[in-house]
């Protein structure tokens, strides 16, 4: 038993170590959730044993994951899922609406697509237009997912005078 205490306190102090070497920031502590809420009051938080309880606490409840989900427990979030991903998850549910709207050259959830690619209102009817042109291309040719879609229509506003407007996606 002696012998796994030793071993045990050996891993942590070389763990300790190795994470202190390669440590950008050591003050970001554990983030938010319930452990950060239970021990923030700690005399001095930024310690390696309140941060271990702290950890441990959001890891036992998932509170952290919760908190994060859902702005609780002292976390925040911006409401974005991944950015740059908002546009491939609205493609992906309404795909079947956006395809139709896309062979019309218009409609609410069209609009709605241009809208999250950023491009200006006075530009839509453009893009209208153009998705009713290269319907084919955008949507029937070749693989028919939303990802597809959104790298085609990506891919055909590039050199329009609306790319200009489109923000940088990561």
């Amino acid at each position: 038993m002696k012998g796994r205490w030793l071993i045990a306190c050996a891993g942590i102090l070389v763990g300790l170590q190795g994470g202190t070497a390669f440590a950008v920031n050591p003050d970001n502590g554990p983030g938010c959730g319930l452990g950060k809420l239970a021990w923030a009051d700690y005399k001095t938080p930024k310690n390696i044993a309140p941060q271990v309880m702290m950890a441990t606490t959001n890891g036992t409840f998932g509170s952290q994951t919760f908190g994060i989900s859902f702005g609780t427990s002292g976390c925040t979030n911006d409401g974005k899922v991944m950015a740059g991903q908002q546009t491939n998850l609205f493609v992906a549910g309404t795909f079947d609406t956006l395809s139709e709207d896309m062979a019309r050259g218009g409609g609410e959830h069209l609009a709605a697509l241009a809208t999250l690619m950023g491009i200006p209102a006075e530009q839509q009817p453009a893009f209208f237009a153009m998705t009713q042109q290269q319907y084919h291309m955008l949507v029937q040719a070749g693989e028919a997912s939303p990802v597809a879609v959104v790298k085609a229509l990506e891919d055909a506003v590039t050199g329009r005078s609306m790319v200009a407007q489109i923000p940088d996606r990561p």
